[in-house]
């Protein structure tokens, strides 16, 4: 019954309607980040940005971070993002060939 009820949630269908949304947010987030940058106000926290990406927002963060000029400049950005999605791309790809989805 676990089973059944955890193939019922984890369907493609699911996976990719998941990471569209918090792609979208991330990107977002790094938009809105950068807008209070340059406004002197209130900034997301880099662990926050991080978690975002943790969570399967890290095409998003590399958008965002490239399409606003956000974090370039700071080395564990430029390569904590793409690492980060290289591990999501690889735990998918183990996943899928263990039958995982």
């Amino acid at each position: 019954m676990e089973q059944e009820l955890i193939q019922a949630i984890f369907t493609f269908k699911n996976i990719f309607l998941y990471l569209l949304v918090i792609n979208i947010v991330t990107f977002l987030i790094m938009w809105y980040d950068k807008h209070e940058a340059k406004t002197g106000e209130w900034r997301v926290s880099e662990k926050a940005l991080f978690g975002f990406c943790l969570f399967g927002g890290s095409i998003g963060g590399i958008l965002g971070m490239y399409t606003f000029k956000h974090k370039t400049k700071k080395w564990y950005f430029k390569i904590g993002f793409p690492l980060i999605l290289i591990c999501q791309i690889a735990l998918i790809i183990y996943a899928k060939v263990n039958s995982w989805i």
